[in-house]
């Protein structure tokens, strides 16, 4: 950071260069394991033995936490200087901490991919303390505890930053959902013996953090850029953010029931899971009428269109996957039969593409022209293809969850709803879906050249008119 970069309102925000770009690295490998599996699901033996399906699931979720995980704190040690109005407290603890959970997450997926899980657990002696063997959570107990040393770092590096300098509600809202991600970690490290209490105990990380107190980060980072991009009084934003919030945290903690339903809890989570999750798609939709609304009082045209239409996309879509195809399967007495479906495949994938791949993306196209000495915005080429890029992504994500919702909605009549009392087999049914696999493996292809061109977007070099910059300014 010896090298001022003119852009940038603090020179220690260069720190979150490396964060977006790591993450961004990660997220082309959570795309290419994501098309192995869908490969896997009409080739049954594609790389078999030597990826099996298991391992490649594996590898793709942890690979779609982690490259989110580097996203947030990106977005963190970027924004977290600008609303208190001062350096960040330690660059050089933020680039510590990014070498080590950088090199504990390649390890860790190195240890996926070329050692039996089993020999894995035996290798970083879970014996001592046993957290392995959880979807999500299958990281040795040792990776757990470098991402609770690197949090820990993390959290004091913006808590002192906050600390010393300037308030507001932006950098509140999300310093509130960092901490509620550290925190509700910390249930990863328990593993009781009894699979419904282990069960109940692991939503509370799974579904706290992505219904949760993600919802807040999320919150947060789409605000800050709408300041940024409309020039929008402060004042007007942060009682938006407030409502979103609100509405996030009672919908989403108590919504947690819908997680409930089928694994021994008591029976009041059937109406609780089913009243408050069924009410989770207002923070969603309240978003969407935020960001429109933000950019219809705009005070001022920003260069950066792609920007733009990331924080206009990523409502919608977040709207969709997180609120609309949530409540298609969310109630008891429909969760039934549609529990552990394609259905809710279909939901996953949008949902967190839309609620947080794309906020991520809507910051790194925010803050990497600076970051990169452009400006406020690349040159119109670029930004063409990186608009490009947003739409074959989402709608390449939109035709994935289509697919796999058809696919689920014959699921459940050929295995759940028999006409005759005499439902497929798992495997007869598998075979009638082959059709919305093969769809949603070309999806996924268009998806990953979608990818390709906000990647090659970035490799433009070109800078917006002094025109431009001057008039964006005044």
């Amino acid at each position: 950071m010896s090298i001022m970069n003119p852009h940038l309102k603090f020179q220690s925000q260069a720190v979150a260069k490396p964060y977006f770009v790591f993450a961004l690295m990660l997220f082309v490998g959570q795309i290419l394991f994501g098309l192995i599996m869908g490969l896997q699901y009409v080739v049954g033996d594609f790389l078999f033995p030597l990826l099996p399906f298991n391992v490649a699931r594996m590898v793709h979720t942890n690979l779609l936490i982690v490259w989110l995980l580097f996203g947030f704190m990106g977005a963190a040690y970027y924004l977290i200087p600008e609303e208190a109005d001062r350096e960040l407290h330690s660059p050089k603890l933020a680039l510590i901490l990014f070498w080590v959970f950088a090199a504990a997450g390649v390890l860790t997926i190195l240890g996926y991919l070329f050692v039996p899980y089993a020999g894995l657990a035996e290798l970083t002696h879970n014996e001592l303390l046993p957290t392995m063997g959880r979807e999500f959570l299958e990281q040795p107990t040792i990776t757990k505890i470098g991402i609770v040393v690197v949090a820990l770092g993390f959290l004091y590096n913006i808590g002192m930053t906050m600390l010393k300098g300037r308030k507001t509600v932006v950098s509140t809202v999300m310093m509130t959902g960092l901490i509620g991600l550290a925190v509700f970690f910390l249930f990863s490290f328990y593993n009781p013996e009894n699979l419904a209490r282990d069960k109940y105990y692991w939503w509370w990380v799974v579904h706290l953090w992505v219904e949760g107190v993600w919802e807040l980060i999320m919150g947060s980072m789409l605000a800050f850029v709408l300041i940024k991009i409309t020039g929008v009084d402060r004042e007007v934003v942060e009682k938006w953010l407030y409502v979103i919030i609100a509405m996030a945290l009672i919908t989403g903690i108590i919504g947690t029931g819908h997680h409930f339903f089928w694994i021994g809890a008591p029976g009041v989570w059937l109406w609780l899971g089913s009243i408050f999750s069924a009410l989770e798609p207002l923070p969603f939709f309240a978003m969407v009428l935020f960001a429109f609304n933000m950019v219809n009082r705009r005070r001022r045209e920003h260069p950066n269109r792609a920007a733009s239409l990331w924080a206009l996309g990523t409502t919608v879509t977040a709207f969709l996957g997180a609120g609309v195809w949530g409540f298609l399967h969310t109630l008891a007495p429909v969760n039934y039969y549609t529990h552990g479906s394609q259905i809710t495949a279909a939901h996953g994938h949008l949902a967190f593409y839309g609620a947080y791949a794309m906020i991520v993306m809507t910051m790194i196209s925010y803050a990497m022209p600076r970051l990169r000495g452009l400006g406020e915005a690349p040159d119109a080429r670029a930004q063409t293809v990186e608009v490009w890029g947003f739409w074959l992504m989402t709608i390449s994500m939109m035709l994935i969850t289509l697919f796999l919702t058809a696919a689920g909605v014959v699921q459940v009549w050929l295995q759940r709803l028999p006409a005759d009392g005499a439902a497929m087999s798992f495997m007869n049914t598998a075979d009638q879906l082959a059709i919305f696999f093969w769809l949603r493996l070309i999806a996924g292809v268009f998806f990953l050249i979608g990818l390709i061109c906000y990647l090659y977007s970035f490799r433009q070099r070109g800078r917006v008119t002094v025109a431009a910059t001057a008039a964006a300014a005044a």
